[in-house]
């Protein structure tokens, strides 16, 4: 068994490449290639925290998965991730464990990816402005994703600590430096969409994080933070004024994430209002956008078909490069 450390992932996986493993596994998974049984939560009222397990194999790949992660949100005030995890990563062939990856590290990957793959489909070319709501443990991929996808010439942060706000854009501003945009903090919420082309929204809120009648014509918003029924962090107000709402699986969303769920049940959108998959835009059974100034929503919640193929194709190119720990 291999055992790959944060250090061994990034050096032999970039967010291009999740992106890229990403859209393999929602292709997969939309062309009904993979099973995936919707994720167990456990949750520790205790602790403010879920546990989740979530386990997936596909066929084509001849691999299996079986992500474990914690989420814990108070854990950003203990300076401690909050969603730790591991990845166990199954040869189909045997059923043997092949490797034991650091489950933050791909969580984070293919998590950003998640919304690099829906901004790169969905989200106007000629972008120029971004937003990112949210300075947790996913939110550096989240940005990554969103400049790995266009080119940017800023992206306004906001979190409800101003401090961690202006200290997570100076940073990011100089990690991501190559990609030659400016991170910038923002004092609101409503300053941080008011121009954005492309929204990420990144939080554990129980409240929406946002206007969404401030968000302009034409811009892509994609939702990744609420995992819960109770958890709410985008407006109904955008979903209202939405041309199109796609997801990474509907059923998983329809299950757990209050975003959609609370608007259902208030009657303000319908399953009328639902476009589909983002595995059928890539298989071309969907369209995508279609018009310059159609507001696109993408929710998120998580599928272990990400955490499988990005586990395999992280494995791959460790083995090929000879890097990570070899545990007999």
């Amino acid at each position: 068994m291999l055992l790959l450390s944060p250090t061994d992932i990034h050096q032999v996986f970039s967010m291009k490449d999740a992106i890229e493993a990403d859209k393999l596994a929602f292709r997969l998974f939309s062309e009904g290639k993979t099973e995936v049984p919707l994720r167990t939560q456990i949750v520790s009222e205790k602790q403010n925290g879920t546990f989740l397990f979530m386990p997936a194999y596909a066929p084509d790949l001849d691999a299996a998965a079986l992500k474990i992660i914690n989420i814990f949100p108070d854990n950003i005030d203990k300076d401690l991730s909050s969603a730790p995890a591991q990845v166990l990563l199954v040869d189909g062939k045997n059923g043997y464990v092949n490797a034991l990856l650091d489950g933050a590290t791909v969580t984070q990957l293919r998590t950003g990816a998640a919304s690099g793959v829906a901004l790169d489909l969905l989200g106007r070319k000629d972008a120029k402005s971004g937003a990112l709501i949210g300075t947790g443990g996913q939110a550096a991929t989240q940005l990554e994703a969103m400049l790995c996808i266009r080119t940017l010439e800023t992206v306004f942060v906001y979190d409800q600590n101003p401090e961690r706000t202006r200290d997570f854009a100076k940073k990011m501003d100089h990690e991501l430096k190559r990609y030659g945009t400016k991170i910038l903090p923002a004092a609101t919420s409503d300053e941080a969409i008011r121009e954005a082309d492309l929204i990420i929204t990144v939080t554990p809120a129980t409240s929406p994080v946002f206007d969404g009648s401030k968000v302009k014509a034409g811009a892509t918003v994609s939702c990744v933070g609420s995992y819960q029924p109770h958890m709410q962090e985008m407006d109904p107000v955008i979903l209202e004024r939405a041309a199109k709402i796609y997801f990474d699986s509907e059923e998983a969303v329809l299950s757990e994430a209050g975003d959609i769920l609370i608007p259902l049940e208030e009657g303000r959108i319908t399953k009328d209002d639902f476009t589909g998959d983002i595995g059928d835009v890539l298989t071309g059974k969907i369209v995508g956008r279609e018009l310059a100034d159609e507001i696109i929503v993408f929710k998120t919640v998580g599928i272990g078909a990400q955490d499988l193929v990005t586990a395999q194709k992280i494995y791959e190119r460790a083995c090929e490069m000879k890097i990570g720990t070899k545990w007999s």
